[in-house]
C-alpha cells in the first residue's frame, strides 16, 4: 500500500517529469507562471540570443506592476527613463513571443498576485513558479506557487520545466479564536515572529487549524504571502468551499463539465491521515494582539501594546547585535511605548494587504475621521478592478474625505521603485511584507501592520491599537 502523503508531496508528485539524482533533484513540471516588467528582461534577452522560443506561451501571464507610477491619474508614459525601457522592453517581448499582457492601461493591471488569482488564472493542485518570492501567496488557493530567479525565468519560458529540489515538510497549526481588531496579517507575523527569519528556510509549510478555515480566501493569501518572511520557500492550504467559490466566480475558471471534473480531482488535495512532517508548530490566538514591528526584519516584531524590547536581555551575541543595529536605525530606545512611536506616513498596499476586504477594514477605521496633519496617507489598491469596486461601494469616497491619497494600482511603496519613495528620516506605518533598510526609501524606516492598524496610526499620527477606536464608537 501507498505511504500516507502530506499535500506538499502531492503536488510535487504529480508534476515530477522524472526524478535527477539521489539528493532530491527532479525535473519539475510547471502549470503556469506570471512574469513582470523588472525580473523578465534578461531571461526574455537570453531567450532571443540562443534563438530559442517560448515553449507554451499560454502558460504565462505577464502583468506591468513593479515600476509604473500610481498616481491618481493613469497615462501609459513611464517618468522615469529606466523604467521606461522596462516596460517598452517588456512589450516588445511579450508581442513578439505571443504572450498575453496586462500593460498599465488595461482595466485588468495590478499587482501580479492579485491580479493572477483574481483573474482564475491560478487554480487548486497547479504548481506555478514567477520572478518574485511573494508567489508563494497561491497557495491560499491550494496551488503550490514559489519565487525564482532570472535564469529560471528563461528556463521556465523555454521548456515549461524546472530542476527543482524536494523541500523539507512543516505543518503550521493554528488553534484558537481571533480578537476583536486581529487578522490574518497578525496571524502570520505572530508565526514569523516566533520561529524568526529563517526558521522556516528548507520547508514547505502547510497551514491548518480551525482560524485558517474561519479565514476568508482573501485573509488566507495574506498568510501565504508572507511566510516567505520566515524562510519558506512554500506555503499553502488544502482547498476548501470558499476556495471553491471564490475560485468559480472567476473569469477563467473551467466551466461545465469541466468544472465537474476540475473540483472532483481539487477534492483530493489534502494531506493523508498518518502523513509525517518534518517539522511541527503550533499557533495560539486567543491571547493574540495587533502586532507591529520595531525593527528592519519582519521578525522584529511584538504586540502594539508592548515596549520595544531591549538587546541587553538577549544572551545570543549575535541576535544582540542585529537588535541594536535595527534600534539604531530606526531610532527607537529600549523600553519606549512602541504606541509612543511617530510617523510621517501610511501606505496600504502591496500584494499582502491591498485586495477589497483589506480595503473594507480601513474603510471602517476612517470613516467619519481625518488623518493626521503631521501624516502622509495612501491609498494604493492592488489591482485596477480593486479600485473600481472600492469606488462602486463608496469606500474611495470615505478615504478621500479622512484625507488619505486615493491612487492608482502597483507595487508603489512597497519597495519604491517608482516616485512612491520615503525620505531617509521618514518613518511609515505599512501594510507590505518587508521592512528592511531602505526597502522604502534610503534611510526611510518601515513598521509592518495590518491595514486597519495603518488606518488607525494614519488618524492617529503614531503607532496605535486598532482596538481603541471600536471601543471609543
Amino acid at each position: 500500500m501507498n505511504s500516507p502523503r502530506t499535500l506538499y508531496q502531492k503536488h510535487i508528485d504529480s508534476h515530477t517529469v522524472c526524478t535527477l539524482d539521489d539528493q532530491g533533484h527532479v525535473l519539475l513540471y510547471i502549470d503556469r507562471q506570471v512574469a513582470n516588467e523588472y525580473t523578465s528582461p534578461q531571461a526574455f534577452s537570453g531567450l532571443r540570443e540562443a534563438g530559442r522560443t517560448v515553449w507554451r506561451p499560454s502558460a504565462t501571464l505577464a502583468v506591468v506592476d513593479h515600476v509604473n507610477p500610481t498616481a491618481a491619474n493613469r497615462v501609459a508614459r513611464m517618468p522615469d527613463a529606466g523604467g521606461a525601457l522596462q516596460v517598452s522592453y517588456f512589450e516588445e517581448n511579450c508581442r513578439d513571443f505571443g504572450i498575453e499582457l496586462f500593460d498599465v492601461l488595461d482595466k485588468r493591471q495590478g499587482i501580479e498576485h492579485v491580479v493572477a488569482p483574481e483573474q482564475g488564472f491560478i487554480l487548486p493542485g497547479m504548481v506555478v513558479a514567477a520572478g518574485d518570492s511573494h508567489t508563494t501567496t497561491y497557495g491560499a488557493l491550494g496551488a503550490f506557487g514559489f519565487g525564482i530567479g532570472t535564469s529560471e525565468i528563461e528556463h521556465l519560458l523555454a521548456t515549461q520545466t524546472l530542476v527543482y529540489k524536494r523541500l523539507k515538510t512543516m505543518r503550521v497549526t493554528v488553534t484558537g479564536e481571533l480578537g476583536m481588531g486581529v487578522t490574518s496579517k497578525d496571524v502570520i507575523m505572530a508565526l514569523i515572529e516566533k520561529i524568526g527569519a529563517s526558521g522556516a528556510t528548507g520547508y514547505a509549510i502547510e497551514f491548518t487549524g480551525p482560524v485558517i478555515w474561519a479565514l476568508s480566501v482573501e485573509a488566507r493569501m495574506t498568510i501565504c504571502n508572507m511566510a516567505v518572511e520566515a524562510g519558506a520557500r512554500g506555503a499553502f492550504m488544502a482547498p476548501d468551499e470558499k476556495v471553491y467559490a471564490y475560485v468559480k466566480s472567476r473569469p477563467r475558471a473551467p466551466q461545465g463539465e469541466q468544472w465537474q471534473a476540475a473540483e472532483a480531482k481539487w477534492r483530493e488535495l489534502f494531506s493523508d491521515d498518518g502523513a509525517v512532517f518534518d517539522s511541527e508548530v503550533s499557533v495560539d490566538v486567543n491571547a493574540l494582539e495587533p502586532m507591529v514591528t520595531w525593527g528592519t526584519s519582519p521578525d522584529q516584531a511584538a504586540p502594539v501594546s508592548s515596549t520595544v524590547p531591549d538587546p541587553a536581555m538577549i544572551d545570543d551575541l549575535i541576535l544582540r547585535q542585529g537588535m541594536q543595529r535595527a534600534l539604531t536605525y530606526m531610532s527607537l530606545e529600549a523600553g519606549m511605548r512602541l504606541s509612543d512611536v511617530q510617523i510621517s506616513h501610511a501606505f496600504i498596499g502591496s500584494c499582502t494587504n491591498a485586495r477589497i476586504e483589506d480595503l473594507r477594514d480601513v474603510a471602517r477605521v476612517v470613516k467619519g475621521k481625518k488623518v493626521a496633519p503631521t501624516v502622509r496617507a495612501m491609498i494604493v489598491p492592488g489591482s485596477t478592478l480593486v479600485r473600481d469596486q472600492a469606488e462602486e461601494e463608496g469606500l474611495a469616497r470615505i478615504f478621500l474625505d479622512a484625507g488619505f491619497e486615493w491612487r492608482q494600482s502597483g507595487c508603489s511603496m512597497c519597495l519604491a521603485m517608482n516616485d512612491d519613495v520615503l525620505a531617509a528620516g521618514d518613518r511609515c506605518a505599512s501594510s507590505t511584507n518587508r521592512n528592511f533598510e531602505g526597502r522604502q526609501g534610503a534611510g526611510a524606516r518601515t513598521h509592518l501592520m495590518s491595514p486597519a492598524m495603518v488606518a488607525a496610526a494614519a488618524i492617529r499620527g503614531h503607532l496605535t491599537d486598532v482596538r481603541l477606536f471600536a471601543e471609543e464608537a
